[in-house]
C-alpha cells in the first residue's frame, strides 16, 4: 500500500513539474494493438499472416512517437511438388492485390495517426507523431510503383484540430508529411 501510494505521489509530482503527464508503456502498447487491427482488419482483409511485423511504439524526446510495422500486402503462393515455381501470371496476380490495397494503407495510416492523436494524452502538442510501414519485396517480383516504405507524421496538435472538428477534415493531407522510399 506503501509503495502504491509513493508511485501516485511521484505521479503527482511529475505532472506538477512538466506540465503533463507522462507517456506510459501502457497507452503505446495500446495503440499498437489498435494499429495491428486495423491493418488486419481494413488492409489486410482479415489475413493476420500478412502483418510480419506486429507494430511497436517509440517516445523520443522533443520529437514525439514513432509506430512502425511491416505488411506483406499479398501472399505469394508457396512453392510445392505442384508448384514449383512462380509464373508471370502468379506474379501479376501478386501486383495487382498490392496496387489494389496500397491506397487502403494509406487511407487506413491516416486515419491512425488522426484517431490516435487524442489518446496520447501525455505527448506534447508541438511534438509528432509519426507512422511508418515497411512493405515487404520478394525477389522476382515487379515492384516498380510500389513503395518499399511509407512514413507518414504530423505535429499532435494538427492531428487534434480536425480530430475535434477545429479545422476541416479535408485539411488532413495538408497537415501530414508523407514520404514514400
Amino acid at each position: 500500500m506503501k509503495r502504491l501510494l509513493a508511485l501516485a505521489v511521484a505521479a503527482a509530482i511529475s505532472l506538477c513539474a512538466t506540465g503533463r503527464a507522462k507517456l506510459t508503456r501502457t497507452s503505446i502498447a495500446a495503440v499498437e494493438k489498435s494499429f495491428d487491427h486495423r491493418l488486419e482488419r481494413e488492409v489486410l482483409e482479415g489475413d493476420p499472416f500478412l502483418l510480419l511485423g506486429m507494430t511497436r511504439g517509440v517516445y523520443v524526446e522533443g520529437f514525439g512517437i514513432v509506430y512502425s510495422a511491416e505488411v506483406d500486402l499479398a501472399p505469394v503462393p508457396g512453392i510445392s511438388p505442384f508448384h514449383q515455381q512462380m509464373s508471370k501470371a502468379d506474379w501479376l496476380r501478386v501486383r495487382q492485390k498490392k496496387l489494389q490495397r496500397l491506397p487502403l494503407l494509406r487511407t487506413a495510416m491516416k486515419q491512425m495517426l488522426l484517431e490516435s492523436a487524442a489518446t496520447h494524452e501525455g505527448l506534447d502538442p508541438d511534438e509528432q507523431m509519426a507512422l511508418g510501414i515497411s512493405l515487404t519485396r520478394h525477389p522476382g517480383e515487379d515492384s516498380s510503383g510500389i513503395p518499399a516504405q511509407i512514413v507518414m507524421q504530423a505535429y499532435k496538435k494538427n492531428l487534434l484540430e480536425i480530430s475535434t472538428g477545429k479545422r476541416d477534415h479535408s485539411l488532413l493531407d495538408s497537415v501530414l508529411k508523407i514520404q514514400e522510399y
